[in-house]
Formats: structure tokens, sequence, C-alpha cells
């Protein structure tokens, strides 16, 4: 079953700075290096898809995990042409996305199809659900002995 990524244990600041970041008319603003991605869970793995189209992926990009944190940077290299219009971006690109809870980078895997970036790393299921600890009451001690 796939499903969208869901964070928590960020504050309401962190989640305005992610839509800004991928929110249409801010992105020029932010970053022109801005590069659309897609994030789900899909059969037990966390799965991040990336638009790169036009690039090589041995030579241009560079994918990292650090601090719970997965960074996509690389660089499309122009043409010089004399051009009529470009919409194209060219240049560095950086794109740091924080991971879920669970995730595994140890066995992490990137592959590159037809334009795509495909990362896709095992994360653990959810954790159970919390515990409900008994108060003592009167002069007893944690363990129950009086």
């Amino acid at each position: 079953m796939t499903q969208l990524v869901r964070r928590g244990g960020f504050t309401p600041l962190t989640d305005v700075f992610d839509w800004l970041e991928t929110t249409g008319p801010f992105r020029a603003v932010l970053n022109d290096g801005y590069i659309p991605v897609e994030e789900y869970v899909d059969d037990g793995h966390y799965v991040v898809r990336a638009d790169l189209p036009g690039i090589d992926p041995d030579k241009d990009v560079e994918v990292s995990i650090a601090d719970d944190a997965l960074t996509i940077h690389g660089e499309r290299r122009g043409e010089e042409h004399d051009k009529y219009r470009s919409e194209m971006h060219y240049g560095s690109f950086t794109r740091r996305l924080r991971l879920p809870h669970g995730c595994r980078a140890e066995d992490v895997t990137a592959t590159y199809d037809a334009g795509v970036l495909t990362v896709s790393m095992p994360v653990a299921e959810p954790e159970a659900a919390p515990v409900q600890v008994p108060i003592a009451h009167g002069t007893q001690d944690a363990a129950g002995a009086s």
C-alpha cells in the first residue's frame, strides 16, 4: 500500500518554510535551482523521486544522507545557443528533505531512469501504541512496595 509521507515532531514554522519552498510563485525567489520531488512510503520503503532531465547522473549528481536529511545536489550543464527563449535552469541545484522517523540510511539505493532519480530506503514500522503506566497512590514507591 502506498501512502504519503507524514512527519512529526517539527514546529509549524518548519512546515511554513517547506510550503514556501515548494509553492510555485515563491520557488524562483527562494531557490532558482529548485527541483520537483515526490515522497511516499511503499511496501516498507521511503521513496523520493526527483525530476532531473538532461543530466548525467554519474558526473552531475550527488546523493547524501546526514543529520536525518536526504540531500540531492548537482549541476545541469547548459549548452551555448542563440536563444529565442529559455525557461530551463542551468547551474547547480540542491534539494534537502527531512527523513521520516525510522529510515535506515545504511540500506539506501538510488537509480536514474528516463530523467527521474529515485532514492529508496527501508523505513521501520510505526511505533506501537503508547503504554499506559499506572500511578501509585500514598507511600508506595514506583515498584509497588510499601
